[in-house]
């Protein structure tokens, strides 16, 4: 493994009885980084996801995960890493502290446990026992429970379901600072925005294949798209489609005298347009290529 990659595979293979579930899967995430793994449901994100945690077996390829095979790895190489999966645990006679103290012993390094429950918006609860949790504070402590031991690369599969908007905002500053202490993630995840505002690289698989993997900003060439620009005239809204968005502005604002230009606005494809557009490309391909024969 190169020493910048925490995380790489090359072509990786999971078939099913009724399907080829991952196709031959190149991918590296880089050490300190956060990598979001976007696709529809079915796409192969969790069995690959799994395959990189070690609970499931490759068919064909190599994975190497913190310079270690993870089908093969031992105890201390899964000290080194973190999980939050989509299902919650349960042990509900315990405290929210009691539990993540308790999970924070299984490791050599662990985190302060009254820090990580500060961290995940539980420490009004900490005292509150699990079964009295909703459904939004019980996959906060599942959060606290996949950092708690101080991983090098963190798994976050769909973290946030059920977070109301001031929750994912505080979520999203804990993946910031655990990014600025040195740990990897690859996150999984619907919320476009979240990706955006999270990882520095995104990849896109869908029907088992890796589609692109790029930074947010330039997937599917989406810096290089057309633009729209669009203002309140005296005739109403006016929306100009172009490829020099920064020009039509500079002439927009001859035209109007340097003065400030109604309502001016650019917009370029979000991400969530390039994602539908790159997945949807996939989707169409078999019905082209049965349209072809």
């Amino acid at each position: 493994m190169e020493n910048d990659n925490a995380v790489r595979v090359r072509g990786l293979v999971k078939r099913y009885p009724d399907k080829v579930a991952v196709d031959g899967v190149d991918l590296d995430i880089h050490r300190g980084e956060v990598f979001a793994l976007l696709g529809p449901n079915g796409a192969g994100k969790t069995t690959t996801v799994e395959i990189l945690e070690g609970y499931r077996h490759a068919d064909e390829g190599k994975v190497d995960v913190l310079g270690s095979d993870p089908a093969h790895a031992d105890r201390v190489w899964r000290s080194r890493i973190g999980i939050v999966a989509q299902t919650t645990r349960d042990e509900a006679v315990l405290s929210v502290a009691e539990m993540v103290t308790h999970f924070a012993g299984y490791y050599p390094n662990p985190r302060d446990p009254e820090q990580v429950i500060a961290a995940v918006g539980l420490q009004e609860k900490r005292k509150a026992r699990i079964r009295s949790l909703s459904g939004g504070q019980r996959r906060r402590l599942d959060v606290a429970l996949g950092v708690i031991g101080n991983p090098e690369l963190l798994f976050l599969d769909e973290p946030t379901t059920g977070f109301d908007p001031e929750a994912r905002r505080q979520f999203w500053t804990l993946i910031e600072e655990l990014r600025t202490e040195g740990t990897t993630i690859l996150l999984t995840t619907h919320y476009l925005d979240e990706a955006e505002h999270l990882a520095d690289r995104v990849g896109v698989i869908a029907d088992g294949r890796m589609i692109e993997v790029a930074t947010p900003d330039t997937l599917g060439g989406r810096g290089a798209r057309t633009a729209r620009v669009s203002w309140l005239s005296a005739d109403g809204v006016r929306e100009v489609r172009t490829d020099q968005p920064t020009a039509e502005v500079a002439r927009l604002m001859t035209e109007y005298g340097g003065a400030e230009v109604p309502e001016l606005e650019v917009r370029r494809p979000s991400l969530e347009d390039i994602y539908l557009e790159l997945i949807g490309s996939v989707a169409t391909a078999p019905a082209l290529e049965g349209a072809l024969r």
